[in-house]
Parts: C-alpha cells; sequence; structure tokens
C-alpha cells in the first residue's frame, strides 16, 4: 500500500468516529481532504465544521459543508488533525503549515483530539527531523532569538519563495523555526519555550491528543491515551 492509499485508508478510519449532526474540527493536508470527501460522498454534510486551514475551509464550503467561524464556537465534539510526527506519549510537532496557534485552539475546544497518521510518523519520541515552529511577537525577534540559543537550539525566521521577506501568520506575527539536536523532556520544552515572553505559542502539541489513529499496509488501529 503506498502514501496516497494509506492516507485514504486513515480517513477511512476516521469516518466511523463522527456522528450526525457533530460539530467537528478538521485541520489540513491531504488526509483530511480524503475525511471531507468521505463524508460527503456518505451524504453526512449535516454536520458544522470548524477549521484553522482556509485550503480546508474552501474545500468543505465546495462539498457544501456548513464552516463555522472560529470566533463563533466555545466547543467541538471531535477534531481530526495531520502532524510531522506524534510519540507514544501522545506528544506531537505540527511544523509544516505555521497555523499551529489556530490548531491549538480548535485541539483545545475539542471532547476528542485526533491525529490521523501512517505509521512512518508514529515513533517511540520525537526526533526533531523538523524544527518547532513558533509565532513569535515582532518586536520580540531579536530576544527571542537570544533565549532560544539559551535552550541550546538554533531559531531563523521562515521565508517563502512566494513572499519577499518572513512568512507571517494569521494574526500578524513572525513565524520563526527553531532547531534542537535533541531535547529529551518534550513538555518541559514546550514549558520553557511558552515562557519566553514574546513567543505565541508553539508547534509542539502536548497534552491535548486524545486519540490516534495510525494506519498501515496491514490495517489500520485506534490508539487511546
Amino acid at each position: 500500500m503506498n502514501a496516497p492509499d494509506l492516507k485514504w485508508a486513515c480517513a477511512q478510519a476516521a469516518l466511523p468516529l463522527i456522528s450526525e449532526k457533530m460539530t467537528i474540527g478538521l485541520g489540513g493536508g491531504t488526509t483530511i481532504s480524503h475525511l471531507v470527501d468521505l463524508l460527503s460522498q456518505a451524504d453526512r454534510t449535516d454536520v458544522r465544521v470548524v477549521t484553522p486551514s482556509q485550503t480546508t475551509r474552501d474545500y468543505c464550503l465546495q462539498k457544501d459543508f456548513t464552516v463555522l467561524n472560529l470566533q463563533d464556537v466555545s466547543k467541538v465534539d471531535v477534531a481530526f488533525d495531520g502532524c510531522d510526527q506524534v510519540d507514544q506519549h501522545f506528544n506531537a510537532l505540527k511544523s509544516g503549515g505555521a497555523i499551529h496557534t489556530r490548531e491549538k485552539l480548535v485541539a483545545s475546544m475539542a471532547d476528542d483530539y485526533i491525529l490521523l497518521v501512517d505509521e512512518s510518523k508514529f515513533v517511540d519520541s520525537l526526533t526533531f527531523d523538523v524544527p518547532v515552529t513558533l509565532e513569535v511577537l515582532p518586536d520580540a525577534y531579536s530576544y527571542v532569538q537570544c533565549e532560544i540559543q539559551q535552550l541550546g537550539g538554533h531559531a531563523v525566521p521562515r521565508k517563502s519563495p512566494a513572499k519577499d521577506g518572513f512568512t507571517i501568520s494569521d494574526y500578524g506575527n513572525i513565524i520563526l523555526d527553531a532547531s534542537f539536536a535533541k531535547f529529551p523532556n518534550i513538555a518541559s520544552l514546550d514549558q520553557k519555550l511558552r515562557e519566553i515572553h514574546g513567543i505565541v505559542d508553539t508547534s509542539l502539541f502536548v497534552g491535548c491528543v486524545t486519540k490516534i489513529i495510525v494506519t498501515s499496509p496491514s490495517g489500520s488501529k485506534i490508539l487511546e491515551k
């Protein structure tokens, strides 16, 4: 089973966890798009969607789902998302889209926050093959870089070939990518980073993941915390 097939199988495993008229959170990425397709094919457009992803929002509207604005929602029944890596302790790293602040808001609203991954992304402990992404107030840019060095990391502003200058978050803040060779205590690292004045949030997800759907060529399994 190749990677696209694994993503489709992962979405299929998530579908039974969605009931009629639920308010659901949907992140970004191909697996989430597959889940939207499956919901549409099952004529389950009665669910209401909240999403931190503009791409997912546009796709859900295209499929005739009701999409709610985040500021109008205080509770989500279940939320689904992908990640770069998640470990056996349910700590996750989500850096690609740089929308982690909004993703964490959805995760906090959700009774169930479920990550959808193939087996290559489920690891014993986070390896930091990708950086920890930080949303940083513009005035704190230099200060935060220095503080990251004190923690043994190296932070650089994210840039995009499609834009001159730094990548900016939905809230007008700077996105920094912080690399760490190793940090054995993920919860401690997340806390230390969030204690630095000027960091809005980190792309480490600690204490919010309730389930993980892991898909491999032999099938899908649901892990519960």
